[in-house]
């Protein structure tokens, strides 16, 4: 399951630096799969849609950090935990319901990111 900001985020950024899939953005700032990742061409996001993966797609939150889950492997491959809800001030960094996703399913993603 990826993992959300809440509305509680005190715009620190703490989380930002920790993300090894460049997951976190600052509200506001637009994305792209291609940020911090060895993907280059077209992309299959989550919701079946294909991109270029260095299109720029617009900022899920404006007003506080945000992570897309397109991109959040709960930093599953790199540490034993979310780094981002480890450093986190305000404990606002969560599981995020939406997107439910097995360790393995989590592994391909971050295999994908990281060629």
């Amino acid at each position: 399951m990826a993992i959300k900001i809440t509305d509680e985020c005190i715009n620190c950024g703490a989380c930002e630096p920790e993300c090894p899939n460049n997951a976190i953005y600052e509200g506001g700032v637009e994305w792209a799969i291609a940020d911090g990742t060895s993907v280059n061409g077209a992309f299959t996001l989550m919701d079946g849609t294909v991109i270029d993966a260095a299109s720029r797609q617009k900022p899920i939150s404006v007003d506080t950090y945000y992570i897309t889950a397109n991109k959040c492997t709960e930093c599953q491959g790199f540490h034993d935990e979310p780094q981002c809800a480890a450093v986190c001030p305000v404990d606002c960094c969560i599981p995020d319901e939406m997107y439910k996703e097995t360790v393995d399913e989590l592994m391909a993603k971050k295999e994908k990111l990281h060629l």
